[in-house]
């Protein structure tokens, strides 16, 4: 893991000395901060827009209009800020979640979370690939947003299966598209459920994709229930970690038998240090060593990171290439929200009834 660390940041002696790098990273810093200035402007608050999802869209809108023309000026830095920037955004992620909260849940939350997540992942690989026919990045990246936390969720895949941006872009949006249809259906749906409060807050951390969209859907029906679903959310999220290993071994594995198959030497298992660094953070902030002001400041300034990462992966999206892409992403997406939607109350349902 230390080597692997080590290589991530070798470049960056180099990457200081180049112009390219200095001013890539003030076009991102400079739209990531205009990305968190309209994050707060009421209309996008009551829409729950966040600035990561603001981020990526004015990153595509410059990307394809005024970006081309500066491109090879600011590329260093652009990609800088779409990969390490990312990674040490995942890491920092792990300062939102705690042990005890994910104990706080019991073995109930738990065992919804693990069938809700691997359900969906594998419902949206078949799905993908027998039925609408995507490229296997797409699917993956799809899958992992639907069944984990969304857009951060895509990000911290990307790297791991070495996504292009345009497939991230697309994947993203499908979450913003379903995630604010579950954050509006859900507290209808609420009367009608016949439901507790806190199995209504169990079925929202479960199913649906973002932690805002989570926040504004518990809080809707009542202060108790967005407290459960925020804490089912974080365990959930908590489970990127193990899950992006699982995908590096299970990527690995294939990649090794492909290569057998053609004669070539065996690819290596490459594990993703910073998801094992992500469960570190976690491990850290579970033991109250850092003062809750640190804390905040930590996440806030993971947010700025995320967001600049977000705009940098809009930066090198083609509007072209979501377009080829066609509806199929969404149609896919839209599956993946029907089952978490029904077959997921269905899921939480019965699991209640075995504690």
């Amino acid at each position: 893991m230390l080597s692997a660390i080590k290589s991530s940041f070798q470049p960056l002696t180099k990457q200081y000395g180049d112009t390219r790098w200095w001013l890539g990273m003030l076009l991102v810093v400079v739209l990531a901060g205009a990305s968190v200035a309209l994050s707060k402007l009421p209309i996008m608050q009551s829409a729950q827009f966040s600035s990561l999802t603001i981020g990526i869209v004015l990153g595509i809108i410059v990307g394809n209009s005024v970006f081309a023309r500066i491109a090879t000026r600011t590329d260093v830095g652009v990609d800088y800020a779409k990969s390490i920037l990312l990674k040490a955004g995942i890491i920092l992620f792990g300062f939102r979640i705690t042990f005890a909260q994910v104990a706080g849940v019991g073995w109930h939350g738990l065992l919804t979370d693990v069938v809700m997540l691997l359900g969906t992942f594998i419902l949206a690989v078949q799905l993908g690939k027998r039925v609408f026919k995507l490229d296997e990045q797409t699917t993956i990246l799809i899958g992992a947003g639907s069944s984990i936390c969304g857009a951060a969720a895509v990000m911290a895949t990307e790297p791991v299966i070495k996504a292009q941006a345009h497939k991230v872009s697309v994947a993203v949006a499908t979450v913003v598209v379903f995630g604010t249809l579950s954050m509006f259906a859900y507290p209808i749906m609420f009367e009608y459920m016949g439901v507790s409060e806190h199995a209504y807050g169990i079925f929202v951390g479960s199913t649906i994709h973002e932690v805002a969209q989570v926040v504004a859907a518990g809080t809707t029906v009542s202060a108790n229930a967005a407290d459960t679903a925020v804490i089912e959310k974080m365990l959930r999220v908590m489970m990127l970690a193990p899950f992006l290993v699982g995908l590096s071994f299970w990527q690995s594995k294939k990649h090794a038998n492909i290569n057998a198959h053609g004669g070539e030497q065996k690819a290596g298992i490459s594990i993703p240090w910073f998801a094992v660094l992500f469960i570190v953070a976690s491990g850290v902030h579970s033991l109250s060593v850092i003062p809750q002001g640190t804390t905040n400041a930590i996440i806030w300034f993971d947010n700025i990171l995320l967001t600049i990462a977000m705009v940098a992966l809009g930066l090198r999206t083609h509007v072209g290439a979501i377009r080829q892409a066609g509806i199929k992403p969404l149609l896919l997406a839209g599956c993946l929200f029907l089952f978490l939607t029904l077959a997921g109350f269905a899921i939480n349902v019965g699991i209640a009834q075995l504690f």
